[in-house]
């Protein structure tokens, strides 16, 4: 079972575009970076910290179990498109309904200059991201977590996206439209503000939210691997007539 540890509607529109069964079950977690974090460390941590929140919360309330939640060794940086394996401190038996949980996390955030550009907290503080961003290339990182029984995936993507410069009377003109208010960086490239973003270099669902391809890699890369029921050319089995 495939589980969204999000509340945002692009992710279940992308899940579901893509052809997941999944439910969701939203993290509610503290989002601030800490000091001086890099920006690819911050949404790997936040992606993973939901996707175990919501994973311990399930198994809780669902079977009784308390998992783990500690694992056996410490990974490392991060590369923009790398990922990393763990393994995990589980106990000898693992209840069925816990083995086949699947917890999706993920967190998306906008860099400029190193920068963190979160969710605007008013329309003064859009309207100071958006003059940042203007006529210039900016990074858009998503951090990805899936946590299980046995293991956790975590990864993140990073896109390039460039914008035109904009004018005082367009930005405000967006601002009144709401749309930045609740997106990393103060604007949606598959809204209004795709009128000026003329180029990106990287996975464009990244930039609305969701890695899609790295999704699904780290969710193969999970599943059991498929039994080969074909007879081999050396059994010694014989038919009966």
């Amino acid at each position: 079972m495939l589980i969204l540890a999000s509340a945002s509607p692009r992710r279940r529109e992308l899940l579901t575009q893509a052809g997941f069964s999944f439910e969701v079950h939203p993290a509610h977690i503290p989002e601030d970076p800490n000091p001086n974090e890099d920006p690819i460390a911050y949404v790997v941590r936040l992606a993973r910290e939901k996707a175990e929140t919501v994973y311990n919360e399930l198994i809780l309330k669902g079977t009784g179990f308390s998992p783990y939640i500690e694992p056996t060794k410490e990974h490392g940086a991060l590369a923009p498109e790398g990922n990393s394996s763990e393994a995990l401190k589980t106990p000898a038996s693992v209840p069925r309904a816990s083995a086949a949980l699947q917890v999706l996390g993920a967190d998306t955030t906008v860099t400029l200059d190193n920068q963190i550009l979160g969710k605007p907290e008013n329309p003064a503080d859009a309207a100071r991201m958006l003059r940042l961003l203007s006529g210039r290339t900016h990074r858009v990182i998503t951090g990805i977590a899936i946590v299980t029984a046995t293991r956790t995936e975590v990864a993140a993507e990073v896109t390039a996206v460039t914008f035109l410069t904009l004018s005082k009377k367009e930005i405000e003109e967006y601002i009144a439209t709401g749309e930045p208010m609740d997106k990393a960086g103060a604007y949606a490239i598959q809204g209004r503000a795709a009128r000026w973003i003329p180029r990106i270099v990287g996975d464009y669902f990244n930039v609305v939210g969701l890695p899609l391809a790295l999704v699904s890699t780290l969710l193969e890369s999970l599943s059991p691997p498929a039994r080969n029921s074909t007879p081999q050319p050396n059994s010694e089995s014989k038919s009966k007539r």
